[in-house]
């Protein structure tokens, strides 16, 4: 391991995966991630050996088949995943939030039918709770969800779901009748089975995934819309068997998904130095190579700098969540340096390789289109500065 972004007080199990993992971007995802993401290709082979390493139910419980590790191994592992290729941390991230809804807040019955199957990577999660026009105003949506018998039947639209067409399973936020005074209160959480494809789904009537979402970046991963039209779900598949508690479900699960785009962030951030201070070891100019050069040197202090102070916030929000305590405040506010932090070391290597950082032939160009990505994901910077906002306000009241 490298000198940036270690972490102290790790078990030798955390230790042994990290290096597991460590190998297996080397070996497997590096090599390939540049010609699959400029062909737009789902990375079925990766998938496929991260299976076989079982990091699919890396935080599920051991009794449900599952490694049973900490949200912190799950960060740092996602962070060497994203200094691979980011599209595969995407494809982990959905996943483990689905499967946290469910440790954390499923009824027994859905423990046991879906984390298993999870654990084992057969079933794939996605979660769904934009849609077109709603932005990050979660109260707002319009998609509903109402009794029928010992079903809901459900109408509307999402959008932004990353597996979308490769998942399936994916719990779906929607509006319901309970608690219509406050918007917070009427919003269920439905865990909706599916077949993987796209179009019409075979074994939903009326559910449709209409196809990927063209992107600038974060290829390889699908991202598509989701059309419910009179899907009839059993009341049965309600996260945690009541009614309105999924906007509290929801926040959960982005709460930890914050943590993962920190780590992201921190992943794309030390591959963009890597790149970058080894690329200025091989360019010369005026005579010598250009990382002789001060002005260079400087721009690679910086890059180190935030690449450090990044992981380590990540580390800490991490942590604290672990801990068992509330992190809303340290996961936004790593959420949002490390994503910042990720944008200016990537702009800074793309600077350092001068016209070649504009050629698909080198890995810059790729990280200079993904990692926007980061910028809106979880939550935009200007959400994640909101919610540091009130928090620090709630800590900090003068009494009156």
């Amino acid at each position: 391991m490298e000198r940036l972004a270690r972490t102290e007080g790790l078990t030798d199990i955390q230790r042994d995966i990290l290096a597991t993992v460590r190998e297996f971007v080397e070996k497997e995802i590096i090599p390939v991630a540049t010609e699959l993401e400029h062909k737009d290709e789902y990375p079925a082979q990766i998938v496929e050996g991260m299976k076989e390493l079982g990091l699919f139910g890396l935080t599920i419980p051991e009794e449900y088949g599952g490694l049973g590790e900490s949200l912190l191994t799950y960060a740092l592992v996602v962070e060497q995943i994203a200094r691979g290729w980011m599209s595969v941390s995407g494809i982990v991230n959905t996943h483990f939030i689905v499967a946290y809804m469910i440790g954390q807040h499923g009824t027994e019955e859905q423990k046991n039918y879906f984390l298993p199957r999870m654990a084992a990577g057969d079933v794939r999660g996605a979660f769904s709770m934009s849609e077109p026009g709603m932005g990050s105003d979660v109260s707002a949506i319009r998609t509903r969800a109402e009794r029928d018998g010992d079903d809901y039947v459900i109408n509307g639209q999402k959008m932004w779901l990353t597996n979308g067409g490769t998942s399936n399973l994916v719990a779906v936020l929607c509006r319901t009748d309970e608690g219509k005074d406050a918007p917070h209160r009427n919003m269920t959480t439905f865990l909706i089975e599916k077949e993987p494809g796209f179009g019409a789904n075979p074994s939903v009537p009326g559910l449709t995934v209409p196809g990927k979402i063209e992107k600038m970046g974060y290829k390889g991963v699908d991202t598509t819309e989701l059309i419910l039209h009179d899907v009839r779900v059993p009341a049965d598949r309600v996260l945690g068997g009541r009614t309105g508690q999924g906007f509290y479900q929801m926040m959960d699960g982005v709460e930890v998904g914050r943590v993962n785009v920190a780590a992201r962030g921190c992943g794309v951030a030390l591959r963009a130095f890597e790149l970058g201070i080894s690329y200025a070891q091989l360019r010369h100019a005026f005579g010598k190579p250009i990382v002789e050069h001060q002005a260079i040197q400087f721009k690679l202090a910086e890059m180190a700098i935030k690449v450090e102070a990044a992981h380590q916030m990540m580390v800490t929000a991490a942590r604290k969540k672990d801990s068992g305590e509330r992190n809303d405040l340290e996961a936004g506010m790593a959420k949002y340096l490390a994503s910042e932090y990720a944008k200016e070391v990537v702009e800074d290597s793309f600077r350092i390789h001068g016209g070649y950082g504009f050629s698909k032939e080198y890995e810059i160009e790729r990280l200079y289109r993904e990692v926007p990505m980061l910028l809106i994901g979880e939550g935009t910077a200007e959400i994640q500065k909101m919610i540091i906002g009130r928090r620090l306000l709630e800590e900090y009241r003068i009494p009156r």
